[in-house]
């Protein structure tokens, strides 16, 4: 049995697929640039950053920046806390999403549309900050880590994209198959819709957990006590410190001079810190989020 012949390119083959590898990489250097340009200028001069003399490689290295964050201890409070916000409230938010995701997706369930619109309803109109607030502090969630959880169980956008894969990809004779056996809608969705559903639980809950982790607002609208600040809170107060220092300090002296040359530096160790976390869970969920974001869009 012979070796099956490969077919030849032709030239105008080829130039194309040279320009479909251009592409590629000019579309890939405009994603990863900024990324790695915020690495190099977070351990670089600010001066020479700020006037354009840092492109490709650190300059006057210096760790001042993450010296000056990591020096601060309620940084370690802020990662605590936001660590258990973020995995205790993804928790929560996927306990309500995918019961009620499945529910909704049952044709069988005759008041599905009647309640789904209430969920729809809510992402157009609410009642504003004031009223939310009132509501908080009547509910005796200020002032509380459950403020961070409880109130924002389910995210209607989450819902949806959830029911939908529920309705669509899982075969309705599958849960035919299922009762025949006697088995019921909880065991059905546990032992059967939840481990065929693993791409559209990873996109979802990873969605609940970027949103917990970059969760500013709620922090600063609904706590006082340093001690329940998560990190985004504590690393503005870090940012909004060194630059009053800064730009108070600026003409008293050698340290002055320091801290202005050096303020950047803190900036950008800000961004690293706050986001590498959720750069490094991104790859072991990454199989399931190429297949999970094409929900909806593709079918057959």
């Amino acid at each position: 049995m012979g070796l099956p012949v490969q077919k030849v390119k032709s030239p105008g083959e080829r130039l194309f697929d040279l320009f479909l590898i251009l592409v590629c990489a000019f579309v890939f250097l405009i994603v990863a640039y900024p990324l790695y340009f915020v690495v190099i200028a977070s351990v670089s001069d600010s001066t020479l950053v700020a006037t354009g003399k840092v492109t490709l490689f650190p300059r006057g290295f210096s760790t001042f920046g993450y010296e000056e964050i990591f020096r601060d201890a309620r940084i370690w409070v802020g990662y605590r806390n936001t660590v258990v916000y973020t995995f205790l409230g993804t928790f929560v938010n996927l306990l309500f999403t995918l019961p009620a995701a499945y529910v909704l997706s049952r044709r069988e369930f005759r008041a599905r549309r009647f309640l789904l619109f209430f969920f729809v309803f809510t992402m157009f109109f609410n009642g504003g900050l004031i009223p939310t607030y009132i509501l908080m502090k009547d509910l005796h969630l200020t002032n509380s880590m459950w403020v961070f959880i409880l109130p924002f169980s389910v995210n209607v956008y989450n819902l949806i994209i959830t029911r939908t894969f529920f309705e669509t990809s899982l075969p309705k004779e599958l849960y035919e198959a299922a009762a025949m056996d006697g088995c019921s809608h909880f065991s059905y969705f546990l032992k059967v819709a939840l481990p065929l559903s693993r791409a559209v639980v990873s996109v979802i809950g990873l969605y609940y957990l970027v949103a917990h982790w970059n969760d500013f607002f709620t922090g600063l609208v609904y706590i006082r006590s340093n001690g329940l600040q998560p990190l985004q809170i504590v690393l503005r107060d870090i940012l909004l410190s060194n630059q009053v220092f800064a730009e108070g300090a600026g003409a008293g002296g050698a340290a002055g001079g320091y801290a202005q040359r050096y303020a950047d530096q803190v900036k950008y160790g800000v961004i690293i810190v706050s986001t590498l976390p959720v750069l490094l869970v991104y790859p072991f969920i990454q199989k399931y989020f190429e297949k999970g974001v094409l929900i909806g869009s593709v079918k057959g």
